[in-house]
């Protein structure tokens, strides 16, 4: 039996190692050396862009890319930083064990009760200014990947204990 080569497409499962790193070399996040990532493509486990990136590669490929802000974790969005009133961040801020201070995540939850981290940019004598854009939104990611395996849509598998 053949076996014909299958390139990434919608709804493949895809089996690969992967780095993000920003253009400097500083890595953010790998799986090199550990246990490969599986995901199905459209499932949201990899953002849009690094999927795209990925599109038509085979099993054995090395893909390397540097995606804009806009193809990664998104440009910066100015409604995404917000100011609070600072009295409701006094226990916070009264705590000295481990003190809040600019560059601080906090977790909150938005109308729907879904949690969202945000940062403190600022403290001020009246309020206190929180950046809810992702860490990495505005900035260029280098995203490194090598194809271990790609399974198509459609295809069922079985692993069959020995």
């Amino acid at each position: 039996m053949s076996e014909s080569v299958v390139g990434i497409s919608a709804g493949a499962k895809v089996t690969l190692h992967f780095s993000l790193s920003l253009p400097d070399g500083s890595e953010i996040d790998s799986n090199y050396g550990k246990a490969p990532a599986t995901f199905k493509v459209g499932d949201g486990n990899l953002l849009p862009g690094f999927e795209a990136a990925l599109m038509g590669a085979v099993a054995g490929d090395a893909v390397s890319v540097c995606l804009p802000p806009e193809q990664a974790f998104g440009a910066i969005n100015p409604d995404n930083v917000q100011s609070f009133p600072r009295q409701r961040f006094a226990g916070l801020l009264a705590n000295t064990t481990d003190p809040v201070e600019p560059g601080t995540v906090l977790s909150f939850a938005d109308s729907g009760g879904n949690e969202i981290p945000g940062v403190i940019t600022q403290i001020g004598e009246l309020s206190v200014v929180i950046d809810f854009n992702h860490p990495l939104a505005g900035r260029e990611i280098l995203f490194t990947a090598d194809i271990i395996s790609v399974i198509p849509s459609g295809v069922q598998t079985v692993r069959i204990q020995g």
